[in-house]
């Protein structure tokens, strides 16, 4: 159990904590000693996504056990009833949130990289951005009005830091539109003292690629000296990069960094990344090294366009604020 506990007097929501990133933050702030709500639709004897045996009850388990407090909440993101009633018991027994973290995705067997939008299935195409998009927003929705008066912060969990073309339309809306929507609420939040955000991890490490590979989190540098062969579930199986990979929790700490951070604001409505943080923070991943994807990503497929602040500054200062300068 971590000694020092930043975020021990917090209440966070996860909304997607099931596996993956959302797992790995809602573990990391049990560490910092929030109390988590753990939110997703797959439970104990009722698994929603084929194949995957994580629940919302194991995450919050995990939770406690680092150190914090885990609560699960079986809730469908896509039905505006069910985060309503999600947002109240935490009204109830709290009376307030400080951090809300949007990682519901669901999106893996949706997504056909590679493949032209018109020759794409447009039924799962148009699901993803429910399951990802129209989620996020209705989970925004009903929380912000429980962290006006504190001093909160929004994480909306994107798959990058750049705004360049995703391999595939429909993955592509879902990933920047995020990044946008973090934009959006920074734009309306920034007189309520609340910070919205994006954050994208790196190659991340989750359950499913580590079945993938073929390892565990114990012995997962093994996988860089198994040979080619394996079924492809992933779109990106490269074992080089894969070396460079992070745990879920990594992301995780960089959440637990900037919400404990009382400059956070000066981020606010940026796209961020778990390895530009680590270098600003000094967090380091569960095996105690500093993944950096962004830096290794450049040296070995050469520079790419990030969204900076150069970039952002196409986004400020427009015509709408200039026309109604008292809206927000």
């Amino acid at each position: 159990m971590p000694t020092k506990q930043p975020l021990k007097n917090s209440v966070a929501l996860v909304a997607g904590a099931t596996r993956g990133a959302g797992r790995g933050i809602a573990v990391a702030l049990g560490e910092a000693g929030a109390t988590v709500y753990c939110s997703g639709r797959s439970t104990k004897g009722h698994p929603a996504t084929p194949g995957r045996p994580e629940t919302i009850e194991e995450t919050a388990e995990m939770v406690t056990a680092a150190g914090g407090r885990g609560i699960a909440v079986r809730t469908d993101h896509a039905e505006p009833a069910e985060v309503k009633r999600l947002i109240a018991g935490i009204k109830r027994r709290h009376k307030g949130l400080d951090i809300l973290v949007n990682d519901i995705w669901g999106g893996d067997p949706l997504t056909q990289f590679g493949k032209k939008f018109w020759t794409a299935n447009l039924e799962n195409g148009l699901l993803m951005l429910k399951q990802a998009v129209h989620t996020h927003i209705v989970t925004a929705h009903y929380a912000v009005p429980l962290m006006l008066g504190r001093r909160g912060i929004i994480f909306e969990i994107t798959d990058g830091d750049f705004f360049s073309y995703r391999g595939n339309l429909f993955y592509d809306l879902v990933k920047t539109s995020v990044i946008r929507l973090a934009f959006a609420m920074s734009r309306e939040l920034r007189r309520q003292g609340l910070v919205s955000v994006a954050l994208t991890p790196g190659f991340l490490r989750s359950e499913a690629v580590l079945e993938h590979f073929g390892v565990t989190e114990d012995n997962w540098k093994s996988a860089g000296e198994e040979p080619p062969g394996r079924k492809k579930r992933v779109v990106h199986d490269d074992r080089p990069d894969f070396l460079q990979s992070e745990s879920p929790r990594f992301v995780g700490r960089a959440v637990c960094a900037l919400a404990a951070d009382p400059q956070a604001k000066k981020k606010s409505g940026r796209v961020l990344s778990s390895w530009a943080l680590a270098r600003e923070y000094g967090f380091t991943d569960i095996d105690g090294t500093r993944p950096d994807w962004g830096r290794y990503a450049m040296k070995t497929y050469g520079k790419y366009k990030i969204c900076d602040e150069k970039f952002y500054a196409y986004w400020e200062d427009g015509l709408i604020d200039r026309l109604f300068p008292d809206w927000f």
